[in-house]
């Protein structure tokens, strides 16, 4: 790997790239999976299967979200949560 491609700096105390689980919660509701989806396959065009779990509150009324994928960048990270936390659905992402 060259130093571009596999880099590590105090900003980021990641080595990129790496397995990186990004979370998002929102309301339960078939249109919040397809817009993080959405989202996440505009900055992972390839997402690996299996990469996505969801989880309900107890009452149901929210869902998590947690799709892990292979960042590659600080630049992508900032991206994918910028977009996440736009979006009217997305309560948080952490």
């Amino acid at each position: 790997m060259s130093d571009e491609e596999n880099h590590f700096t105090e900003e980021t105390c990641f080595t990129f790239p790496c397995e990186f689980p990004v979370k998002a919660m929102g309301k339960t509701c078939p249109e919040f999976e397809v817009a993080v989806l959405e989202i996440m396959h505009r900055h992972v065009p390839d997402l690996a299967e299996g990469a996505l779990k969801m989880r309900p509150s107890s009452k149901g009324n929210y869902t998590a979200i947690t799709i892990t994928i292979q960042a590659q960048s600080r630049e992508q990270l900032d991206a994918i949560y910028m977009d996440l936390t736009a979006c009217e659905l997305v309560a948080y992402a952490i």
